[in-house]
């Protein structure tokens, strides 16, 4: 998306050198409804301010010259969720606008009917009244706060939507919830769900390292996630392995999350 918004500006910008005009542009996503333009006379009172109108590179073809008119974004053959950049081009003087920018702006307004989460991590859940395409985030709780682990592009539909992700338990007991954060910030979360996995719990070695750290259950080296976190509670390190190489870090106290324990460990040098 951005690639092609720079492109775009950069062909408009060429455009509006030659031609003395000015440019307003919008970008969102496409929801199924059409924006509406507030199109001022010209300062000399004939015609009227826009003279062209883009939709991702492409000339809206539709008669513009008239104190309001509509973009469809049917007569681009956009489907739900794609990107949008809108771009008029018009002339100096007058300031068009666009009257309702908001309906590029999706909305999360899911509600989760179901949520399930089977021992091997195998998470199902079932949504109805979604208006807009947004990401799910696969959110675990775990190191005393939830954790995204993925995520699952919504697909918009009011009707009911069953969807599916594999996520990597943690030993013990796992919690697990999926949640949307549209255009005003707020995250709206589904209820969660709980499961016992029969992963070995993990251990690390050594307690005072001086280049490598290793995971192990049952002796037996692991791979898992981590994050390693100085004095100060400053993220320094994040990754999923058996090992985590420490060399580059000062000798010093450090604490580090991993399976679904926080502990902590000494840095020393050789």
């Amino acid at each position: 998306m951005l690639s092609r918004v720079l492109f775009l500006l950069m062909i408009a910008n060429l455009t509006a050198g030659f031609t003395q005009v000015q440019l307003l542009s919008l970008e969102g996503t496409y929801q199924e409804k059409n924006l509406i333009v507030n199109n001022p006379p010209m300062p000399d009172g004939f015609g009227f301010c826009v003279s062209k109108v883009l939709v991702n590179g492409e000339i809206l073809p539709a008669v513009i010259q008239t104190s309001h008119f509509e973009i469809d974004f049917q007569l681009f053959h956009l489907k739900k969720g794609d990107d949008i950049f809108v771009v008029l081009e018009h002339a100096l003087g007058c300031e068009p606008r666009f009257l309702n920018p908001s309906i590029l702006l999706p909305k999360s307004t899911f509600e989760c009917a179901q949520i399930s989460a089977q021992k091997d991590g195998k998470l199902s859940w079932t949504c109805t009244k979604e208006q807009a395409v947004l990401d799910y985030s696969i959110e675990q709780y775990k190191w005393g706060r939830w954790v995204e682990v993925g995520q699952v592009k919504g697909k918009g539909s009011p009707g009911s939507t069953t969807y599916q992700f594999q996520l990597t338990p943690h030993s013990g007991k796992n919690i697990v919830r999926v949640s949307q954060t549209d255009s005003e910030g707020k995250p709206r979360v589904s209820k969660s769900a709980s499961f016992t996995s029969a992963v070995e719990p993990v251990s690390f070695s050594p307690t005072k390292v001086h280049s490598t750290l290793a995971f192990s259950a049952k002796s037996k080296a692991v791979q898992t996630k981590y994050e390693i976190y100085d004095a100060y509670g400053n993220l320094l390190k994040t990754g999923f392995g058996s090992t985590v190489d420490c060399q580059n870090i000062v000798s010093g106290v450090y604490f580090i999350n991993y399976d679904n324990k926080s502990e902590k460990f000494i840095k020393i040098d050789h």
